[in-house]
């Protein structure tokens, strides 16, 4: 049968990349016949995304490789973002590469007529600028959306709301409105709508291109699976002839995240379910005042804790957070010592291996996607606090949509300068770890847990929509 090689675009970030190999490693293992390229964008900030190329795509012979494309001066234009708003930069500086990103798809298929077809390019939600690369040379383009299918839903609502219906959602910033979204049961109040989607500095007008642009694509490819979101992935498929078909071919985890012996040893000696795992993410950190908030509310509890704590990046810089090198001097005094039988504060930490291990028995997390379908997948309840990008809406629907987690504070927002008092963190906690058999949480995510890993088996939901997704790609362009 013909070769065929398929081009992906990943969005900046070690979620975004993560996600998008391991789609890629599932495509390839299920048909001998297609190859994976990735187009990595160098944005000139650390975001660990070098190391991870290096362990992962550096083979030029295998099937799945990368092509970097490299910051270029005279390419991009150097042009300075004009918005304020960080999505709407990442959008902006991803869209200076298209010349450069251009030039190398055109290398590809002036290489690719004694060997492989290129079957079309799949962009990232951050890369949907690149769809004129698709355009130009006649390639299908698909979208990778690494978060779920209400939140897609979502997007393309408001998105039409502004272009058919003349409604500004950025108008619904700080009331108590409440907008109904049919990728949603509930009513959405307006305090979790994602932070860019109200920003009228840059962040709203991307969110509005986004949505137009992944309506031009031959389908979406969701990191999801039809047992989660039944009714968003219903709403997407049932009744709009203006969204291209949905595949949702999750849940899509990252099995090849780095142990740490310390940590991993320590959760050895720790009852079953007991520990409480508290982790903010790629990009989640918080202030000094906020940190001993949190020790304080760990303390009250008494429950065991394993908590990885970093600090910001300096003001002004773009990048990951980092380890404290000294995490005593910010923690409140003598809360070590006093916490030393039960509990461990680390850096990093290796979310899914912790998440795997039959000692944690809850989940303080940000509620990024990845981290939702990590905890699902170890049948770990989570405790939602998030932070920035969608996440406010992604606890809202875990916790009001779907009933699967508890809520520190739903519509927190990193940027606000708000305090989450050690009231409420121990609120969050205790109904967490210490009333399961009052909200049933933790059995439904158990029952959640068992349809997520039947999913991407044979004649799961995720498989079959993966053969379909497969099918399409090799007949989209004869």
């Amino acid at each position: 049968m013909e070769k065929v090689e398929l081009l992906f675009i990943p969005g900046p970030g070690m979620g975004h990349l993560v996600s998008a190999v391991e789609l890629g490693k599932l495509l390839i293992n299920r048909d001998e016949n297609l190859s994976v390229v990735f187009l990595i964008i160098n944005l000139l900030f650390n975001t660990g995304v070098d190391a991870f190329i290096e362990s992962h795509l550096t083979d030029a012979n295998s099937r799945i490789r990368s092509v970097n494309i490299p910051y270029n001066i005279s390419s991009t234009n150097d042009q300075q973002p004009k918005s304020k708003n960080r999505n709407a930069i990442a959008f902006e500086m991803i869209n200076n590469f298209k010349p450069l990103v251009r030039d190398a798809v055109h290398d590809m298929i002036s290489k690719s007529n004694n060997s492989a077809k290129i079957a079309g390019i799949v962009v990232d939600m951050f890369c949907v600028g690149m769809i004129d690369v698709a355009h130009e040379f006649g390639l299908p383009s698909y979208v990778f959306f690494t978060s779920g299918a209400g939140f897609l839903g979502l997007l393309l609502h408001v998105q039409a709301l502004y272009d058919e219906c003349n409604i500004d959602i950025t108008d619904y910033k700080d009331s108590d409105a409440e907008l109904s979204v049919r990728s949603f049961i509930d009513p959405i109040p307006a305090k979790v709508l994602p932070t860019a989607m109200l920003d009228k500095n840059g962040g709203s007008s991307a969110t509005f291109t986004t949505s137009r642009r992944i309506r031009e694509t031959k389908g979406i490819i969701v990191n999801t699976f039809q047992e989660l979101e039944s009714y968003a992935i219903k709403s997407l498929s049932d009744h709009d002839v203006k969204i291209p078909r949905i595949y949702p071919i999750g849940p899509i985890i990252n099995w090849n995240s780095k142990e740490d012996d310390c940590t991993m040893s320590w959760l050895d000696k720790q009852p079953s379910f007991s520990v409480l795992f508290l982790c903010f993410g790629s990009y989640g950190s918080f202030s000094i005042s906020q940190v001993k908030e949190i020790a304080v509310a760990l303390e009250r509890c008494g429950c065991r804790f394993l908590w990885s704590l970093r600090q910001p990046p300096s003001k002004g810089e773009i990048d990951s957070p980092s380890a404290y090198e000294n995490p005593e001097e910010i923690l409140p005094e003598g809360f070590l010592e006093r916490t030393s039988g039960i509990g461990k504060v680390i850096g990093w930490a290796p979310q899914v291996a912790v998440l795997s291990h039959t000692a944690v028995g809850g989940f303080v997390s940000h509620c990024g996607w990845n981290s939702i379908l990590e905890s699902l997948w170890a049948g770990v309840p989570i405790a939602a606090w998030p932070m920035f990008a969608e996440q406010q809406i992604n606890a809202f629907q875990m916790v009001v949509e779907l009933g699967i987690a508890v809520e520190i504070k739903m519509d927190y927002r990193n940027d606000a300068k708000i305090i989450v008092t050690a009231d409420e963190i121990e609120n969050g906690i205790k109904r967490l770890m210490m009333d399961e058999n009052k909200n049933g949480i933790r059995e439904r995510v158990k029952y959640m847990k068992e349809k997520c890993r039947k999913a991407i088996v044979e004649e799961g939901s995720s498989n079959i929509s993966l053969a379909h997704l497969i099918e399409n790609l090799k007949n989209s362009n004869t």
